[in-house]
C-alpha cells in the first residue's frame, strides 16, 4: 500500500496528464485490473476538492473494481459503510492510445455483507453521454493510478491486494 509521502501531488498529475496526452499511456486491462481504493481528488485544474469530501470518500472506502470476467471487462465502483454496500456494476472497454476508459452501469445494489438487499436494472446512456476515466498512467512502484473523470476532475486510486468486494 503507498504511503501518504508518496502520492502525487495535483502538479505531478498535471504533467503526467500532458505527457499522457502527448504519448499516450499504453496501459492495458492487465495492469488496470485489480482493487483501486480512491485516495485523493483534485478539481479540474488541479484545485483541491471542497472541503471534508475527499476524507468522506475514504472514510467510505470508495473503490474502483476492475476485472475480467469471461469476454467482458467489468467495472465495479462502491462506497461501504461497515457491511453496507452501495455498488453500480457494468461492462467497460479501452480506447485509443492514451487509453479512454468507457464504461456504462447496467446495474445498481445495496448489499448487507455477501445478502443483495435491492438490486435494480439501470439504462445504458446513448455513446455521446457514456462515462469514462481519461486514463493518465500507473506507477507500480506505489501501485497508483491517476485518471481525470468525465466530469473534468482528476482522481489518484491506490491499488488494494486483498480480495474483499
Amino acid at each position: 500500500m503507498a504511503t501518504a509521502s508518496a502520492l502525487l501531488t495535483a502538479d505531478d498529475l498535471l504533467a503526467a496528464e500532458r505527457r499522457a496526452r502527448r504519448h499516450g499511456s499504453g496501459l492495458t486491462w492487465a495492469q488496470l485490473s485489480g482493487r483501486w481504493r480512491l485516495e485523493r481528488t483534485w478539481g479540474r485544474s488541479g484545485t483541491p476538492p471542497a472541503p471534508g469530501s475527499g476524507a468522506a470518500l475514504r472514510w467510505l472506502r470508495a473503490c474502483l473494481i476492475l476485472e475480467t470476467q469471461g469476454d467482458q471487462f467489468v467495472i465495479t465502483n462502491q462506497v461501504s459503510l461497515a457491511s453496507l454496500r452501495l455498488r453500480f456494476r457494468g461492462t467497460a472497454h479501452l480506447r485509443g492510445r492514451r487509453p479512454l476508459l468507457l464504461f456504462s452501469f447496467s446495474r445498481l445494489e445495496v448489499a448487507l455483507a455477501e445478502h443483495i438487499l435491492f438490486s435494480k436494472h439501470l439504462p445504458t446512456p446513448k455513446p455521446q453521454r457514456m462515462p469514462f476515466f481519461a486514463l493518465i498512467g500507473i506507477d507500480d512502484a506505489h501501485g497508483q493510478l491517476t485518471a481525470r473523470g468525465r466530469g473534468g476532475g482528476l482522481a489518484l486510486w491506490v491499488r488494494e491486494n486483498d480480495d474483499r468486494s
